[in-house]
């Protein structure tokens, strides 16, 4: 990867840190969801007017990315209602890298190199020692619900990675599969509330609007600079660097949700600047 890629998925991973951040803030997860999803769907359908339209060979990818994104959103909503977001967010995204690497080995053909690999393993055991030390940090017995909620929050977070690198690169145009995709995945929530709140839901937006479209707005852009970055690298080492957002997550955590930060996660850290060097050997 170049540093220019890096630098994108780098300042990626700081505003999806950020914006999951938003997401476990406001208790109501419905409607915290609802306004960051259908934040998206909103500048997703102004963006129309402005990009081009993706390929044809794009829009099975769209439709597939749009169904795991959605059931990315479920089980991340269940996540954080069911666990800390110390836990959960690690455990969430530690899963997909090593899942994306034997992903995109078996239906991409792209095998990583020596080092790359090296620095995605590595990496990894720093993103799954961090995980288990949530679990363990918190005191308590394992929530397993919450856990497996969180587990197959990372398996889709692994599949719509595949997809979107496939389809993103078929489609000619980032910020047009950005923008249907957008369109797409954030209506389905929104839809789904309105049916269960009626018109009790306007009065429950209204108190977490500027912070669930402030969430939106990171969403947005994190996610847009990570399919760029799959249109000029493979798919494993950006996976597995977009996850230092969980680094992200756990200072987050530290200053904002009084959660401690310890010396496992300063050795996780360190495990990831040594992932990330070994991936910058090469491009």
């Amino acid at each position: 990867m170049t540093p220019l890629v890096v630098a994108a998925v780098l300042i990626a991973a700081v505003t999806h840190a950020s914006w999951n951040a938003i997401a476990h803030h406001i208790k109501d997860q419905l409607i915290s969801f609802t306004l960051i999803s259908g934040g998206g769907a909103l500048l997703g359908a102004l963006a129309l007017f402005f990009v081009p339209m993706p390929a044809a060979e794009a829009w099975p990818y769209l439709i597939a990315s749009a169904a795991l994104h959605i059931g990315y959103q479920a089980l991340l909503m269940r996540s954080f209602t069911l666990g800390d977001f110390g836990q959960m967010y690690p455990i969430a995204r530690g899963t997909a890298p090593l899942v994306v690497t034997l992903l995109a080995a078996l239906f991409l053909h792209e095998i990583p190199d020596t080092p790359q690999l090296a620095g995605v393993a590595v990496a990894c055991a720093g993103l799954t020692g961090l995980a288990l030390w949530g679990i363990r940090g918190s005191g308590r017995r394992p929530d397993w619900p919450a856990l497996l909620a969180a587990l197959g929050t990372g398996l889709t977070i692994a599949g719509y990675t595949v997809v979107d690198g496939v389809g993103v690169r078929a489609s000619g145009t980032p910020l047009g599969f950005m923008a249907w995709l957008m369109l797409l995945q954030g209506s389905a929530i929104p839809a789904y509330t309105a049916y269960r709140r009626g018109a009790a839901l306007l009065p429950q937006l209204r108190p977490h609007a500027a912070r669930g479209l402030l969430g939106a707005v990171l969403s947005v852009a994190a996610y847009l600079l990570v399919l760029w970055a799959q249109t000029k690298a493979p798919l494993a080492p950006i996976a597995a660097l977009r996850e230092s957002s969980i680094i992200v997550g756990a200072a987050i955590g530290t200053l904002f949700f009084k959660e401690r930060f310890g010396g496992p996660r300063i050795a996780a850290a360190g495990m990831m600047v040594v992932g990330i060097g070994l991936m910058l050997t090469t491009s």
